[in-house]
């Protein structure tokens, strides 16, 4: 049984490859020898195999040294990096390339459309980006190589400060696209030259030298310059210029930039500043009104600092200042002619000639005492006379007004006979105060109405309760000072003093229909006749059933006290049906017997009754102001002439 089982055995041992392949093998056969065939590399024995006539001679060092000299003919590589590559052939499509790996890369022809007279043994730098892919194959990028070679030199232009030679591609908000290896550049507006520039299409297809500036990796953002290289050359010539300035130096420049407050001059590679109020003698409201962009000017130095960085120019001092022309004739007194050439709050100001100029305070346009805004009359442009008030050549200032043009109010001869003491005017209200009105009666002549003056009747608290700004108003005189210029007016004095008519009225225990239009902890306010308030305490206001009078109810209420220094009436309803539980009126001077009920009736008719004796009396007290006031009238007429005759002696 054991030779058996060697037999097979043996025939395998000495079968050849060749010969194992050459014989016909059954399904069985196949079956068994499978398995066998999957676990021969696994225990592949060298020694074994060199005693069947493979690798005979070689011993286990030399196979060693052998491996190691094939080893060597292979580079070793490295993925993500750049290397240099030889071409091997060129395809329509491929270009394989010999890196010295066990194989060789593949790139796209694509990639090489920049180099036409490429030719097979030309070495170029290609980016390895896989070493082996899914297909084995070896996968190598030249258009990555020249990326990551583009950065560096980019890095490098960054760190030793070197100009880069860019293309300018396109134009971009707020400056240009450059082309620098192959990596789109930012070129701001600002840094294409030294003065600004206001056309960057010219620049669009042209070379351009450059500096990169900064880098950003995070956002694959390069900055350049050209304005760098410019200034360079500027600083020698900035050097020279700088160390000869002085003051008064006269220069020529170039206007490279203007604002609303000036211009800015290109000196040569120094800038200075030419204020707008350096341009002209005449007062101008822009630059652009003189001056234009890119216009040679000469210039005068007028200051500049110690480091000599900001240096202030002008060009009107190039030329005779204006008040040197100014006429020897014009003084104070004089009236001159002018245009406006500007008004503020507190004036305008008059033009002479170019560069000279009065001010017209708002105080100095009118006769009138209230304060106005100047724009109200005058405005930009206007042609106005003015007489000169100030005049000082040396400080070259000098201030005008324009009411002197006309006779000052309050020194005309009738002033004193017009608005003597108890003449009546109308007026116009200019202005409210908390404690009363300004009426002007004509221009430059105004009043004073105290709130006090303006009713007899009714409590006003603000003028604003009685008129508005803008109203007429007639008023009467009640004090002039001319020297003073003050008016003191009354509204109120138009007419007689009621409460002296009140008084005989609304006598203590006289009944009214009276009218509750208000109420508080202390009691009620009241609606009287003749458009009368009074005031009723809590204590006078309970009716006859207990409760309490409410506002808006009307009924009888009684006097119980009058005061006409004091315009107070003190009302009772309590009284009407309970006399003795309300207030009582205040204790007067007998006056010979006679209860105060009997009396109450009478006095009620003549209160309301008797309208003959009150039109008598009223008649009566305006005959007797009438007189007062012709008296007045008269006198002040007398003191006036009085007064000439003295002038005249």
């Amino acid at each position: 049984m054991s030779e058996e089982k060697k037999a097979p055995e043996a025939v395998e041992e000495q079968a050849t490859p060749q010969a194992a392949a050459e014989a016909p093998a059954s399904k069985e056969t196949a079956k068994e020898s499978k398995p066998k065939a999957a676990k021969q590399p696994e225990e592949f024995n060298w020694e074994d195999f060199e005693t069947r006539g493979f690798g005979e001679g070689y011993s286990k060092k030399k196979k060693e040294e052998l491996a190691s000299m094939y080893e060597d003919t292979l580079n070793s590589i490295e993925e993500k990096q750049t290397i240099k590559a030889t071409v091997v052939s060129i395809g329509d499509r491929d270009v394989v390339l010999n890196i010295g790996y066990k194989s060789d890369g593949l790139v796209s022809a694509s990639e090489f459309r920049d180099t036409p007279d490429l030719k097979v043994g030309d070495q170029i730098e290609v980016y390895i980006e896989e070493q082996e892919n899914a297909l084995g194959q070896l996968v190598l990028s030249r258009r990555k190589a020249k990326i990551v070679r583009a950065w560096e030199l980019i890095q490098d232009g960054l760190d030793n400060d070197k100009v880069i030679e860019g293309f300018v591609k396109r134009r971009t908000k707020g400056g240009l696209i450059v082309d620098i290896y192959g990596v789109e550049s930012f070129l701001p507006g600002s840094q294409i030259d030294v003065k600004p520039i206001r056309d960057f299409d010219v620049f669009v297809g042209k070379k351009m030298e450059v500096k990169v500036v900064k880098i950003n990796y995070s956002n694959d953002n390069v900055v350049v310059s050209h304005k760098v290289l410019i200034e360079k050359d500027l600083e020698q010539q900035k050097a020279e210029i700088l160390e000869n300035l002085e003051k008064g130096q006269v220069l020529e420049g170039v206007i490279k930039n203007m604002t609303n407050f000036g211009v800015f001059i290109d000196l040569g590679g120094v800038d200075g500043l030419l204020h707008i109020t350096d341009i002209s003698w005449g007062r101008i409201n822009d630059p652009s009104e003189v001056l234009s962009l890119d216009e040679k000017v000469n210039v005068v130095v007028l200051d500049f600092d110690d480091d000599k960085k900001r240096i202030s120019l002008g060009m009107k001092q190039l030329t005779e200042h204006p008040w040197d022309k100014l006429e020897s004739t014009i003084e104070v007194g004089s009236k001159v002619k002018g245009s406006i050439v500007n008004v503020a709050d507190y004036g305008a100001f008059l033009e002479l000639l170019p560069g000279v100029e009065g001010l017209i305070h708002v105080s100095e346009m009118s006769w009138s005492q209230h304060l106005r805004n100047p724009q109200d009359f005058i405005s930009i442009g206007d042609e106005l006379e003015a007489v000169v008030l100030t005049l000082d050549r040396e400080e070259r200032k000098m201030s005008l007004g324009i009411k002197q043009l006309t006779e000052d109010p309050w020194t005309k001869s009738d002033v004193l006979t017009k608005y003597g003491v108890g003449t009546n005017h109308t007026g116009i209200v200019r202005n409210l105060t908390n404690f009363g009105l300004f009426i002007e009666l004509e221009e430059g002549i105004d009043g004073l109405v105290h709130v006090s003056d303006l009713s007899w009747t009714k409590k006003i608290k603000h003028p604003s309760e009685f008129v508005k700004v803008g109203d007429e108003l007639e008023v009467q005189v009640l004090e002039l000072d001319i020297e003073n210029r003050r008016l003191a007016l009354g509204h109120k004095q138009l007419e007689e003093n009621p409460w002296d008519t009140f008084e005989t009225v609304f006598t203590p225990g006289s009944v009214h229909k009276s009218t509750v239009i208000s109420k508080n902890d202390k009691g009620a306010t009241l609606e009287l006749p003749y458009g009368l308030e009074g005031v009723a305490t809590n204590r006078n206001l309970k009716k006859e059933d207990g409760s309490m009078v409410e506002v808006g109810e009307t009924l009888d209420f009684s006097v119980v006290e009058f005061s006409k220094d004091d315009k107070r009436i003190v009302m009772s309803h309590t009284n009407i049906h309970n006399p003795e539980a309300a207030e009582k009126p205040a204790p007067k001077k007998k006056s010979g017997g006679g209860a105060p009920k009997a009396k109450m009736a009478p006095v009620e008719q003549a209160t309301l009754g008797d309208l003959d004796a009150l039109s008598a009396l009223k008649a009566e007290m305006e005959d007797n102001t009438k007189k007062a006031n012709e008296k007045k009238a008269a006198e002040a007429k007398k003191k006036a002439s009085e007064s000439e005759d003295s002038a005249e002696g």
